[in-house]
């Protein structure tokens, strides 16, 4: 078919029924775009970076021998300072180090943080 003149490729489109175009507004999809603070999400990445290094002075060893610890920041931020502080204890309570440092040097670095579970408001 190449080979023959004048033949033309043709796009042909199909209108749908009116049936298909009125979907109930219960089906139609929407797009959710939630904005955040560049300098909080720095902030965090900063905080979420300092954990790390912290954790791997605390645990002496390489990442994959640093026991499965879960320090949820949002989680940190629903409770109140001694909430908070017994928290980050009873998640280290296997380390063998002082970690007063790090409970002390985390909680002030997360003061003032918000939550990033909801959208920020401009």
């Amino acid at each position: 078919m190449a080979s023959e003149t004048g033949s033309q490729s043709r796009v042909m489109f199909q209108t749908p029924d009116k049936e298909e175009e009125e979907e109930p507004p219960s089906r139609r999809l929407g797009k959710l775009t939630i904005r955040y603070n560049r300098k909080d999400l720095q902030r965090r990445l900063d905080i979420e970076e300092w954990i790390d290094g912290q954790l791997h002075l605390l645990y002496d060893c390489e990442e994959e021998d640093i026991p499965e610890l879960e320090i949820d920041i949002d989680e940190l931020l629903e409770l109140s300072d001694a909430d908070q502080r017994s928290k980050l204890q009873e998640l280290l309570q296997e380390c063998c180090k002082p970690k007063e440092d790090f409970i002390n040097g985390l909680l002030y670095r997360i003061k003032g943080l918000r939550k990033m579970s909801g959208p920020l408001r401009k």
